[in-house]
């Protein structure tokens, strides 16, 4: 897995700076004014820090922008990074500010000045964030070299302000790992250990195989994967940090490996994204990684359906009726519209075993989502305002982008069939809609319940705030800051 910048909180000594040999980062506010450790810096380098600030290229900066300020004379440095930031700045400024400095850092050391700042420690977890590459596939993959150490007035508080921010960090740099993975590395069965691996933190990890799938009559599931070599399989982490007798929130994620469209085959143009189609299971694996690291005091079951839809003498055909978990059957018009079949047998499964007090299902469902949101934001579907609502708010929180979508009977009756109880597509119309429809059909009646299309979202071709292009770990955080609102005991 991908590990984190080491960073470390120490008091400021101004007697460091001088002979530091990596970055030295200062933060400045809009109105150019300077604290310590900046006077300190410029009185070093001969006021070239102050005529910077004073010069139109801050003028024009944004907060949490950093510009360079290289080969310092006066400093062993290699550079100082004049961070543009309020001395009372907002969470997505700093955050940001901590994005620019991993930006600019490469491999380096950094002793970030943060002196009496506030919000040190989201500044940090934006540098973390931000500091990610995928490298495992890399012949000769570089070196994550280099550590930050953060000199301010409050370093223990900094400290523990952080940890929580970083249990999140790592959790989106396991779901930006396993999204990131190509399909010959990250297999069903890979995947699956990969989640076992995770009892080591506390989780309760339990993998199902495809005879016991078969015995608890998830049809739906197992027909997507029956055309592969590779065995389906369901993974269930249980994590209990709640009282013993509250129901847990249910998360539930589509973990399609490698989705060629199965006998519906995809167009071969950009078919190898299609390694990221296991993206919701990715963002139900990290939120769980991270509930488990900072030891929420909540009860959340993580299951993901893991499978890979590939065509074969074997593979279900356009046309078959399959009976799901629940009993209703289904006529597969598409077999490219297969996550929605993974999840409604896992979805059934998670009510029968868990009674959630909510559920939450993710996944990289729809073309259709991106038609209308773009890259911007999820698709947010629900059957509950209460729950909708507050799972908006923490997204907005985290600075993940979530929309909220319609739902009604007249979507829902575009999936009619004429030969058995439901369709698994109503057609190119409202595409990402009638897919919600079809698993609302697998929500019991009482269940508050929310579908997260995240198809824009999970893996994106441009950087993102906190992320460099490729897998974002969008989810994450939205996640834990919903169990923390809303499901954490005291």
């Amino acid at each position: 897995m991908t590990t984190l910048t080491p960073i470390s909180f120490t008091d400021t000594d101004i007697d460091q700076i001088a002979g530091f040999e990596g970055r030295v980062a200062v933060f400045v506010d809009p109105e150019g004014r300077l604290d310590t450790g900046a006077r300190r810096v410029n009185k070093l380098v001969k006021g070239a820090l102050a005529r910077l600030v004073e010069g139109p290229k801050f003028a024009k900066s944004k907060p949490g922008d950093a510009l360079v300020l290289a080969y310092p004379a006066g400093m062993a440095a290699e550079a100082v990074d004049v961070v543009h930031l309020p001395r009372r700045a907002d969470q997505t400024a700093a955050r940001r500010a901590g994005a620019s400095l991993a930006k600019t850092r490469g491999t380096a050391d950094v002793l970030v000045l943060a002196g009496n700042a506030k919000r040190v420690a989201e500044v940090s977890f934006g540098l973390a964030m931000r500091d990610y590459a995928y490298q495992d596939q890399k012949s000769e993959p570089k070196d994550r070299e280099g550590a930050v150490t953060v000199m301010c007035s409050k370093p223990d508080e900094a400290k523990a302000e952080a940890a929580p921010l970083m249990a999140i960090a790592e959790g989106a740099f396991f779901t930006r790992d396993l999204t990131n993975a190509p399909a010959n590395v990250l297999t069903t069965t890979s995947f699956a250990d990969q989640l076992a691996e995770m009892r080591d933190l506390g989780l309760d990890v339990e993998v199902l195989d495809e005879d016991e799938l078969a015995k608890l009559g998830m049809r739906t599931l197992l027909c997507v994967g029956q055309g592969s070599d590779s065995p389906s399989k369901v993974v269930v982490m249980q994590w209990k940090g709640g009282a013993k007798d509250d129901a847990p929130l249910a998360l539930v994620g589509k973990g399609v490996v490698f989705d060629t469209g199965g006998i519906s085959l995809k167009p071969g143009a950009g078919m190898e994204d299609m390694t990221m189609d296991m993206g919701g299971a990715g963002v139900v694996a990290g939120a769980m990684r991270a509930l488990a690291l900072r030891k929420a005091k909540a009860n959340v079951v993580g299951l993901v359906g893991l499978v890979e839809n590939m065509p074969s003498g074997n593979a279900v055909r356009p046309g078959d009726v399959i009976r799901s978990m629940k009993g209703d059957t289904v006529e597969v018009i598409n077999t490219d519209a297969e996550g929605r079949l993974v999840l409604c047998d896992v979805m059934w499964y998670a009510q029968e075993r868990f009674e959630p007090a909510g559920m939450i299902d993710l996944a990289t469902l729809t073309g259709a989502i991106i038609i209308g949101l773009g890259h911007e934001n999820a698709g947010v579907f629900s059957n509950d305002d209460t729950l909708c609502k507050a799972f908006l708010k923490a997204a907005e929180t985290e600075g993940e982008g979530a929309w909220r979508m319609p739902l009604g009977q007249a979507y829902d009756d575009l999936l009619k069939s004429r030969i058995a109880d439901m369709k698994n597509i109503g057609g190119r119309a409202a595409g990402s809609v009638t897919a919600a429809q079809f698993l609302q059909r697998f929500v019991k009646d009482g269940t508050p319940w929310i579908h997260l299309d995240i198809a824009g979202v999970a893996s994106v071709k441009s950087e993102t705030a906190l992320a460099p292009a490729g897998a974002t770990g969008w989810g994450v955080a939205a996640l834990n800051r919903l169990v923390s609102d809303m499901f954490e005991s005291d």
